[in-house]
């Protein structure tokens, strides 16, 4: 039940409850057959949603080390060779693109965090409103990209067009790195012109409004320096899409709609 005239936030990423119920059903069953085949092996295997997040964290933080370790073998090389199409100013700006390029100016903070009534639901609210979301996180970073936004991070990592971020419950995933809230997003860009983008989001306006009604976390602070450092991470994609158009992939357009994964 929601308070009347208040507007819902936008579902959460997940399916109807049927499914949920159909899906947790499938998920015992094949944990109890997992449970089973490997009943002789001596590693332990997770067994729970905390445990496969460990694991993944475990492993994203291996894959991102590595890809570190192989980037400083190959910008040497690269650079020996002139870099990649000729002039250092192209150069800069590719980097500064991909989000590779380390910057800092001055911009606007932005910062969301659980409201204080988790253990005191207010009448006509459930408890997943009283906490952040991902979609929350989300309708901030699209607001400050639609309001020019040169560069941004959240909690410090620089967000860039491969960026995935995911929320379980009310944790973060970003890069391999778990996080809790308060959840800080940094835009370097005229300041004035990223907080009206934010006014003029209508997702925002809406998780304002149950800042308002459940005391869901709010604040922008204007920054006079922002350090956003350069992402280290694996940038590279099977494909893309243009709205509306056909999947670009590394040999070119093609008019598959599943195209290459």
């Amino acid at each position: 039940m929601r308070t009347p005239g208040l507007p819902s936030r936008p579902p959460r990423v997940r399916g109807r409850s049927i499914a949920v119920a159909l899906v947790g059903v499938l998920a015992g069953l094949m944990f109890a057959t997992s449970a089973s085949v490997f009943a002789e092996d001596t590693e332990r295997q997770p067994q729970n949603l905390p445990e496969l997040v460990a694991a993944e964290e475990a492993r994203l933080q291996e894959t991102n080390a590595e890809v570190t370790q192989l980037r400083a073998e190959v910008d040497p090389l690269r650079g020996a060779l002139g870099g990649v199409g000729g002039g250092g100013a192209g150069r800069v700006g590719w980097a500064l693109a991909a989000g590779r390029l380390a910057v800092t100016g001055p911009g606007l903070e932005v910062s969301l965090w659980d409201s204080p009534l988790a253990q005191d639901v207010p009448e006509g609210f459930s408890p997943d409103d009283l906490v952040v979301h991902q979609q929350d996180l989300e309708a901030v970073i699209n607001a400050l990209w639609a309001g020019g936004a040169e560069a941004m991070t959240v909690q410090g990592h620089r967000i860039t067009a491969t960026t995935l971020i995911r929320c379980v419950g009310n944790v973060l995933l970003l890069d391999g790195e778990t996080y809790s809230p308060p959840y800080r997003i940094a835009a370097i860009g005229d300041a004035s012109e990223l907080e009206d983008a934010l006014d003029d989001s209508s997702a925002v306006r809406i998780y304002r409004q149950y800042v308002d009604a459940v005391g869901l976390g709010f604040s922008v602070t204007t920054q006079d320096e922002i350090e956003a450092p350069g992402h280290e991470g694996n940038l590279s994609t099977s494909y893309a899409r243009i709205p509306g158009g056909d999947p670009i992939t590394l040999e070119g357009p093609t008019t598959d709609p599943n195209g290459p994964q």
